[in-house]
């Protein structure tokens, strides 16, 4: 599949989008007291699915980081008391992973925060998704339809 100038630019703009999100995010985050990977893990505790309990394995395969990394993180948010560690009743062997009242009171003012900007700007990014989405659709249907005859011998190929 050829891609067009068209999807170039909504891969783009897409990814200006995400790193806007992310950066703004970022800055939330360090200005509630917390570094961004700290955010993380207490967005990605609370926002588990109720079927999943936040191990330490679990918490680090949503964030992408290494066992070590995750304890080391879990460690410093537990040293803030924003965070506790317990065993698992069903294995010993488990750790588990929980909020506690501190942590839960700056998630929730990050999150806020985060909320109210993507009611206010998350237009632009589900445009910026759209975009390319709706562009990509065109591309396999062009691609059905190769019989199609080009107008005036034209491509917005890249």
């Amino acid at each position: 599949m050829e891609l067009t100038t068209a999807e170039y630019r909504a891969l783009a703009e897409l990814r200006y989008r995400i790193r806007h999100f992310l950066r703004e995010g970022d800055a939330q985050a360090r200005a509630t007291g917390l570094e961004p990977q700290q955010y993380l893990l207490l967005l990605t505790i609370r926002g588990l699915p109720e079927d999943i309990e936040a191990t330490i394995r679990e918490l680090a395969d949503r964030l992408a980081l290494k066992h070590h990394s995750a304890v080391e993180l879990i460690d410093r948010l537990e040293a803030h008391g924003y965070v506790r560690r317990s065993r698992s009743r069903d294995d010993r062997r488990r750790v588990l992973v929980s909020l506690l009242p501190r942590g839960e009171k700056l998630l929730e003012q990050v999150a806020k925060h985060r909320i109210s900007e993507l009611r206010a700007s998350g237009a632009a990014l589900v445009n910026a998704i759209s975009a390319l989405i709706d562009r990509t659709g065109g591309t396999a249907n062009r691609k059905k339809n190769k019989r199609r005859p080009r107008r005036h011998g034209r491509s917005d190929r890249a």
